[in-house]
């Protein structure tokens, strides 16, 4: 998923940033889904529920990053330090963002897994997340931060 994009001297290209957002919303939704099913399954209290989804939003997060980055030669301990410097912040503020929409619906975090509410409250919670983090990434990649980390691997 890490193609090349062609970056402004000022900074990143939309392309650039919808790009790395996405990627980093990949594992983020892993994470957060995999998370809130978990929890609610469980019968977590939600501030659990919560925890556990950014813990495993990172956990995939930084895990597919360091897939693509090992792959490119890096040794272990390098590509988590790449992976650590390119989607922390990206995956900050995704997390922050889709928590503070699901738990802002009203009832979203006690329905039920079968509820069309949980579903639509976290499908909705990560398409505002994708919306806000994109400028942020925009931003780090024209710096030569965020996914800009990655890509010089690549090169």
């Amino acid at each position: 998923m890490h193609d090349h994009h062609q970056h402004t001297g000022s900074g990143a290209t939309w392309s650039a940033a919808a790009q790395a957002t996405l990627h980093c919303l990949t594992g983020c939704a892993i994470g957060e889904v995999l998370g809130m099913v978990i929890g609610t399954a469980a019968g977590l209290h939600n501030a659990a529920t919560v925890v556990l989804s950014i813990v495993l939003a990172f956990v995939f997060g930084y895990g597919l990053t360091m897939r693509g980055v090992l792959r490119a030669g890096l040794p272990f301990r390098q590509a988590l330090r790449v992976a650590l410097a390119a989607d922390t912040v990206s995956i900050a503020v995704m997390e922050l963002v889709d928590n503070a929409v699901v738990v802002a619906v009203p009832g979203a975090m006690d329905a039920g897994l079968t509820s069309a509410l949980f579903w639509l409250s976290l499908a909705g919670s990560l398409a505002v997340a994708f919306v806000v983090t994109t400028p942020v990434n925009r931003w780090m990649i024209g710096r030569g931060r965020g996914h800009a980390v990655v890509h010089a691997m690549h090169h």
